[in-house]
Order: C-alpha cells, then structure tokens, then sequence
C-alpha cells in the first residue's frame, strides 16, 4: 500500500510565491526566453558592426592615421561585453530547464530572477552600446613629434659655440639668432647640437622645424620641408604657395615653434613662406645659418654668432683625431709633417676632415713630405674662399689615383647643391662617359664604379647613403671652380642646375663646353641652335620642355650622354635625334613618350635607354634598330612583356639590364626559359595575375634585384631552380635580391619562399588578408625539395620590415625569430611580440609587459618597456652570460606604474642614456640590497653600478627621493633634467 505524507504550507505563502512569479520579480523570468533570443540576436549584430568598424579604421591607419580614443573606447567594451555576452549564454540550458507554467514560473525562483535580470540588464547594455557605434570620423592624423633628432660626428672646439648659442636662443627678448662664417666651418654642425640639445632639454618649444635653403632660394621648397615636418604636405601638395603660406601661418600661430633655416645665402621673406614673425609674447624662434653678415642684417636678427675656424690647437686636436694614432705614431717626422699640414688648412673643420682622412692611410714619412710639399705650392695668401680654402680643399683632389678618377668627382658637380645622386645612375653616366671600362660582370653590375665611389667617399669628397651619395655644397663649389676655370680646356664644364632658369641662357659657351647641366629648372622651350662640336653630356632633366625642335641636336656630333627625364610634358622627340650619332646614353623616364620615334631608332650606337614610368606601349623593331642596347629599362611603363616583346628581346645580344613588368604566368615562365633573357632581368614588377601558382626560379632569375608582386591572385608561389645547361644548386640562391614588395596579393596563408633571399634588406607586406606568417621553416624546407639557406638568421641583412592591412598574420615565423638588421616595424599592431624573441634590432618597441632572457639579449641596441624580469636560463645555454646585457646603451621607461625601484637596471653596466618619465610609484632608481637577490643573479660590480652614464632624464616623479639607497657615485654624468625634489646626497663624492 502506498504511503501518503502530509506538508503543511501556508496559504500566504502560496500566494506570495505565485504573485512574484506572475507580477513581481517573475517579469524577469517568464521575459527570460523573449530577452535571450533579443540578446543574442543583438550581440551578433554588435560583433558584425565591430568587426566593420575595426577594418574601416585599419585603413585609415594604413593611411598613417591614429584611431579616435572614443574609437578605440567602443571598440574594447565591445569586445568586452561580447565576452560578458558569451559567458551569461553559457548558462541558458540550465536556467531554461528550471522554466515551468509555460515560462512563468520557475523551480527555483530565486536563481531564476537573478539570471533573468541579468540577461535584461546586458540586453540593454549592447542596445545602448549599438546606438553609440555610430562615428562621423575614426581616425585623425598622428601628432607629429617635438624634434627630429639628427646623426652628428665628433666635433672639437665647439662646445662654447653651442653654449653661446643656447643662451642667446633661451633668453626672452632674443627671438632671432643669426650664425654666420665661411664655408665648412662648421655652422651646419653648430645647428645640428641645437637641434638636438631641444630634443632633451626642457624648453616649451611644441615643435621644432628644421629647413635646408640653399642657394636657389625656392620658396616653394622651404614650404613643403616645414609642411613635411608639420605632416600636411600630401594633402597640399598641388596648392599654391600663397595658400601653404596661408595654412602654415595658421597653423605656427597656435605653436611656440622654433625654426632652424639651413644655408642662408641671401634673407627670406617670412611672410611669404607663411611663417608668423617671433615676439616675445608668442615665444617662438628663428635661427639660421649663412654666409655673409649681410644676410644677419636683411634678416634682422636680434643676435649675431660668428663662427670662426678653430684656433692652432683645436685644430690640431681635431686633426690627429681624424688621421689616427697608426701613422702619426709610425716616424717622429710624420708628426712634424702632420703639425705642419694641419696649419694650412688655416682651422677649418671641413679641410680638417678631408685632407686628415687622406693621410689616415699614408704610414709612409715619403707620402707625407710629398703632401707638405704639395700643399706649400698650391696655397696661396688671400683671405677669401677661393685662395685659402678651395686651394687647400683641392689637395684631396690632386691626391686622386688618376685622370679619370678627378673626372668622375668633377662630374658629380653636374648636380643642383645638395642633390641625392643614385650610385647605379652614376655609375651608369660614367661608363658611356668612358671614364671607366663598360665591361661588366655577369649580373650586369660595374664593380669598377663602386670602387671608385668608395674612394671618393673615403677621400671625404662623397657623402654616401645606402644608394646614393652627395657633394658638401663647399665641395661642391671647389669641383665647379675646378671644371670652370682651374681644369683642361678639353674638360670645361658649364653648369647652371637647380638655379630657377626658365629658357635656356645665351652665356653658354656651348663651343668649347664638354660638359653642359641645365637640370633642376624650369625650361619650358628651347629656340637656340647651338653648335657644339665637344660636347659629350647634356642634362635637361627635371625641367618644364613640351618639345624639342629637331634644329636643337643638328650640331652636336660628339654628344654621348642625354638626359632629358623628368619632363613630364615630353611627349614626342624630332626626327632629328638621329643626327646624334656618338650617343651612347639616353634617359627619358618619367615623361610622356608613347611610342619609339623614326629618329630615336636610327641611334644604332645607344647602349642605354630608359623608358621607365612612360607611357610607352610598344617596343616593336628595338631589335634590329638598336641591336647594342646593354641596358634597357621599361619598369612601370606601359609595356608588358608578352609573346611579341620577347622575341624583340631576344635580338638584343649583347643586353645586360633590364627591368619590365609582366601580367601573365604563362609569360613569366617563358621568359625563364629564354636563357640569355631572363638573367638580365633585375627589375621585375607582376600585376594582376590570376594563377593557382607561380613559379620563380633561382637560376634562370639570378640578377634580380627588386621584385614587385601587385594587386594578383595566387594560391602559391613556388621556388625551383632546374635550368638548361645548369645541374648544380645555386648558391646563395637570389643572391642580389634586396627588395621585395608584395600588394594586395589574395591566396597564401605564407610567404616561405621568401627564406631563399638571403641578403634581402627592404620587405613589404601590404593588404594580403590571409597571410597568418610570413615565414613557416618546416614548409620552407620543403619547397620544391630545395633547401633554403641557413635557418638560424634567415634574414641576416634585413633593415625595413613594413606590414600593413594583414588581418590574420599572428607572427613572423612558426619559431621565434631574429632579425639581428632590423630598422623598422609599421603597423603590425596584432602581430606577436613573441615573433621577435632573441632580436638584434637597433629599435624594439615592447608592449605592456615583457620578459627578457639576459643570455638572449646580449646584443640588444636599444629597448623600450613597460616592465622587465630578468633571468638567464636561456636553451643550449648553462653559463651566467658577462657582462649581462653588455651592449645595452640606452633604456626608456615612460608611464610605468607599480614598481618602487628598478634596481634591475643593474644589469646594464654599459648603459649610457637612461630615461624615466611618469612612474607615480617610483622611490629610488636602485636599491642595491634588491639588486642582489633578483632571480638569484649577482648584478656586476656594485662599486659603480653606471660608469658610463652620460645621460640622466627624471620626470614626472612625484615619489622619487633618492638615486639609490647609498650615496651614488656616477662618474661620466652629464645630464640630469626635471628632477626638483631628488635629494642632492644621491650625488655625494660624484664626478
């Protein structure tokens, strides 16, 4: 029989239940399902609008645009509450199941109420998060920053110079501080101190603008420098001057801005430049470099600094610095000698430089009494520049190995002042010049030319970049006294580049000219009809021509080579060029010729042509008509390699050079099958190619040098290198491969073949959405069964690393990865600082928390943080490394909260430069007891935890009381700024 059990449950209660289910709190609970399906309905709708608005502001960010704070605000609680969102869901099956009275009541009430505010509360939550993602405007540009620091040498003599100057500059009524004195003596050098004393000094200044003039006084030029610098000029670029000048003055009103104008020849018109004019009410300052103590006066500057040359000591100093100790140590005569030479050069820094770096190499005492004798007969007594200094600067040239040597220096004058000349073009000039033999080496390359280069360059007449190289405007002058008045008939020079002429002048004396340059100008027409029997090169690059009339080029038999690029209204050239029957160098890239001309075929001597970024569409008949082209250039023209143009190609037997561009796999691969082809080939640009693969090969593409893959679709890219004729693997595979740009490139997931690049220096990565690495070494092993070279630095030269618009890449390599070259890393915001464990990188940016391993970071340069551990244990390593991170030089540490010392620091006993800036938490900066016991590693000696410490920056540290819990010692100081309230017994017994 079955029991019966009796409950007692008052009636109220009951009712009080039942009521709070159907009226009450219960809302909550029989709204729960309606609100669920709500919930979840708007939270997909807020992940779709912030996965928009997340792409929406990447692109404005590979504009170089900083995303809006409210921006980035809604984006974050979006993310966040998506989560909050995800959790709460989590719990619906077990609160739905609780449900009875078709949802209007629950089992357990309680729970179900808490649970059902909540998911009511969150709905409103996203639906009022979805009415705020609203926004007019996502990005804005970045502000740009206070001062562009500049690379300076050791100077001698100058540090008073720099005082006067700051003080002149600092003091209130002083708002504009002229610097003048002759050429090379160091007022350039003087400015560059200044500008970067501003960068760490406190000051007040918001920005400051550095402007090269020159010269050509161009005002055009002065406004797009300051314009660069105040990040507008791209959206100004094709205004007039008077609206720049109306939009700079704009902006400089609001600034207390200090302006450093470079190389004054002759005063400036504030006003036109739109630069508002220094009181002391707005604090701002102008100071300049010049010449002439005339220009001080048009410029009417508050102060004067003349810069003199430095006395007979400083300049003696200045020299057995530059030559070194090795040859001044090898004869007591040397000395003597050396002394002796350092005086005529009568203290002037440039002479100083050049004429000591030609003798650092000179250990025999013969060379050096030669030099004495040398110069003792050239000087001559006169105070100007001409007696004094370009007699003296001309040692340096007189010292050239040979003729032809001089005639490459003397050449390189043919450019405006401070032009950046291209060492490849360069080169290129002097070999239909015929200063160097046109023989070149398999590659296409003239290592004869950059031989040369190197020694001007080490003969301090060249400043040298990557790929380029400049004159120093002093130089400069003396190659055109050189080539106009001083040199052989036969090698007269006229030029008058970058100097604003709009026809052609009647002063040339184009009979007797070798050399004429007419560049950098703004020729719109040429009427004259010169007769020019000796002239071998004539620039009319850069410059505003429309045509040519055939009359111009009927006299000029000996002409070799042309160059008119850079007129960009160009588009035809008269049948007449053919009358130019010894030209062996024509450049006509950048204008708007579209098809070869009648004429331009009948040069059967050209040698080089180039047509890059023309509108030319056809090659047709260049085979037979210029059958010794060695070097032809169509890069970014409008001609695309295909079936046709290869067989045009092929007559070409003797090219050496050439660069194109190619929209058809099929195209590609049959230009690596043509043998004497495709190992020409140095410039590459693929674009629009549609391709489930597409394969490279290492043989047959052996000279490339700069490879494009634009806006094409293909699954992968394969790497093989079977060649006709060749069985063995190359090595080091694409060994002149040095640039890589890839664009809008749709299919791989990596980029593996990239491994077989080994001296590739310039990487870029634009818009490749499913690109998750770039480098897989497994996969990379693999391709085509080739292996790549060694894995440990894959990328041992690499200096720019550019990624941007690539929503999927998580890393660089499936393993750590060096990059012991690295420079420069650009919008890669999600990419994994794990990527970059163990770099040698000369600028590393770490994010908010960082751990470094001590035996990993030996070779660290430079490190930003937030936070630092410190250990050693580092894989296939058991020793404690020493001295720890023995090449760190410079640390910053800026908004860094919690920490109360960084007695870490220790571990840096070479650290020159240590910046910290707003850590509201921070006591002391070394608390030696601490020191002792981090990760149980002994930090080095105690005694002198810093002994190389130059620079010490404190702000924004209310807490800070002492340097380190005892009196400390810190022997190389120079700096300390913005610390009031540090106590002055942290520098007891300093030096």
């Amino acid at each position: 029989m079955g029991g019966c059990v009796s409950v007692d449950i008052p009636c109220d209660q009951v009712v009080s239940q039942t009521y709070r289910c159907l009226f009450g709190d219960g809302n909550h609970i029989h709204m729960m399902k309606p609100n669920l399906e709500a919930l979840d309905t708007a939270t997909r709708e807020l992940r779709e609008r912030r996965v928009d608005l997340s792409r929406r502001v990447s692109l404005e960010e590979d504009k170089g645009l900083e995303r809006l704070a409210k921006v980035e605000g809604w984006l974050s609680r979006a993310e966040s509450i998506d989560s909050e969102v995800s959790d709460l869901l989590r719990e619906e099956p077990t609160e739905t199941k609780r449900l009875c009275l078709f949802g209007y009541c629950s089992k357990n009430c309680i729970s179900s109420c808490k649970y059902g505010k909540k998911v009511s509360k969150k709905l409103e939550e996203v639906k009022e998060l979805l009415s705020k993602g609203v926004f007019e405007e996502l990005a804005e540009k970045r502000p740009a920053s206070k001062v562009v620091k500049k690379d300076i040498q050791t100077t001698i003599g100058l540090d008073s110079m720099v005082g006067k100057a700051w003080d002149s500059i600092m003091k209130p009524e002083g708002r504009t501080l002229g610097i003048y004195g002759m050429g090379g003596v160091g007022k350039t050098t003087l400015l560059t101190h200044i500008n970067n004393k501003l960068d760490k000094e406190v000051n007040g200044f918001d920005v400051v603008i550095w402007v090269v003039v020159s010269k050509d006084l161009q005002y055009k030029v002065i406004q797009d420098q300051i314009l660069r610098r105040l990040r507008a000029d791209q959206e100004l670029e094709k205004e007039t001057e008077e609206k720049k000048a109306s939009f700079i003055d704009n902006i400089l009103r609001r600034k207390k801005f200090i302006l450093l104008l470079d190389d004054l020849w002759s005063a400036v018109d504030l006003n036109k430049i739109g630069v508002p004019r220094p009181t002391q009410e707005n604090g701002s300052k102008i100071v300049f470099t010049t010449r002439s103590k005339k220009v001080c006066r048009d410029m009417e500057a508050d102060d004067e600094l003349k810069m003199d040359c430095l006395s007979t000591n400083e300049a003696w100093e200045l020299f057995q610095n530059v030559v070194g100790e090795a040859p001044l140590k090898k004869d007591p005569e040397i000395l003597t000698l050396a002394e002796k030479i350092s005086k005529k050069c009568h203290g002037l820094p440039l002479a100083l430089n050049v004429i000591g770096k030609a003798m650092s190499c000179k250990e025999d005492v013969h060379e050096w009494r030669h030099a004495n004798d040398v110069l003792k007969s050239s000087s001559r007594e006169f105070p100007g520049m001409e007696e004094n200094i370009l007699s003296v600067l001309k040692f340096s040239y007189d010292g050239l190995e040979d003729e032809k040597v001089k005639s490459c220096f003397l050449y390189c004058s043919l450019f405006p002042e401070d032009y950046e000349i291209k060492k490849e073009e360069l080169i290129e000039y002097w070999i239909n010049e015929g200063f160097i033999n046109g023989k070149r080496d398999e590659d296409g390359s003239n290592n004869k030319g950059h031989v040369i280069i190197g020694s001007l360059v080490r003969a301090h007449l060249l400043m040298e970049s990557e790929t380029t190289v400049k004159m120093h405007d002093v130089l400069r002058e003396m190659a055109l006294w050189i080539g106009s008045t001083s040199g052989k008939e036969e090698e007269k020079q006229c030029v008058k580049s970058g100097v604003k002429l709009s026809c052609i002048p009647d002063d040339i004396n184009w009979s007797v000219s070798r050399r004429i340059s007419l560049m950098s100008n703004q020729i719109e027409k040429i009427s004259c009809c010169p007769k020019c029997p000796n002239l071998s090169t004539l620039f009319l690059r850069d410059n505003d021509l429309k045509g040519i009339p055939g009359k111009f080029f009927q006299f000029m038999p000996s002409l070799i080579v042309l160059d008119l690029s850079r007129n960009r209204s160009l588009r035809d050239l008269p049948e007449e060029i053919c009358s130019l029957t010894s030209l062996k160098y024509l450049n006509l890239s950048y204008t708007r010729i579209s098809s070869l001309s009648v004429g331009l075929k009948g040069l059967s001597k050209l040698i080089s042509l180039d047509l890059e970024f023309t509108k030319l569409i056809s090659i047709d008949g260049i085979g037979t008509s210029l059958p010794n082209l060695q070097v032809l250039k169509l890069y970014r023209s409008r001609q695309y390699i295909d079936a046709r143009s290869i067989e045009e190609l092929q007559l070409l037997k003797h090219l050496k050079i050439l660069t194109g561009n190619v929209t058809d796999a099929s195209i590609l691969e049959s230009i690596q099958g043509v043998e004497g082809l495709v190992r020409c080939v140095q410039r590459l640009r693929i674009i629009n190619i549609s391709a489930k693969d597409l394969t490279l090969n290492m043989v047959a593409l052996g000279g490339l040098r700069e490879l494009e893959i634009i806006n094409s679709k293909i699954s992968e890219i394969k790497i093989d290198w079977k060649c006709k004729g060749k069985e063995d693997l190359p090595s080091p595979y694409f060994k002149h491969l040095f640039s890589i740009v890839i664009q809008d490139l749709e299919g791989p997931k990596e980029l593996s073949w990239l491994l077989f690049a080994p001296n590739l220096k310039h990487l870029e990565v634009i818009r490749s959405p499913s690109l998750e690495e770039i480098i897989n070494k497994e996969k990379g092993m693999n391709i085509s069964n080739v292996h790549p070279p060694d894995m440990t630095v894959p990328f041992p030269k690499l200096e720019s690393l550019t990624l941007r618009g690539l929503p999927e890449l998580e890393r660089i390599s499936s393993s750590p990865q060096a990059l012991p070259s690295l420079k420069d890393i650009a919008h890669c915001p999600k990419l994994s600082l794990e990527s970059f464990q163990d770099t040698n990188s000369k600028k590393t940016t770490v994010g908010e928390q960082s751990s470094s391993s001590v035996s990993a970071a030996v070779q660290l340069r430079q490190l930003r943080i937030s936070e630092i551990k410190i250990d050693w244990k580092c894989k296939g390593k058991e020793d404690l490394p020493s001295p720890y991170f023995k090449h760190l030089f410079s640390i910053v540490i800026q908004d860094l909260e919690g920490p109360k010392e960084l007695s870490w620091l220790l571990f840096a006993p070479n650290l020159k430069h240590l910046e910290v800036i707003r850590s509201p938490s921070l006591e002391e900066i070394i608390n030696k007891e601490k020191g002792m016991n981090i990760s149980n590693v002994h930090p080095p000696d105690m005694t002198v935890p810093f002994p190389k410490l130059e620079s010490l920056t404190l702000r924004g540290l209310p807490e800070l009381e002492r340097i380190s819990s005892s009196p400390q010692a810190l022997p190389s100081l120079k700096d300390i700024a913005h610390c009031p309230k540090l106590s002055l017994e942290s520098f007891q017994d300093t030096n």
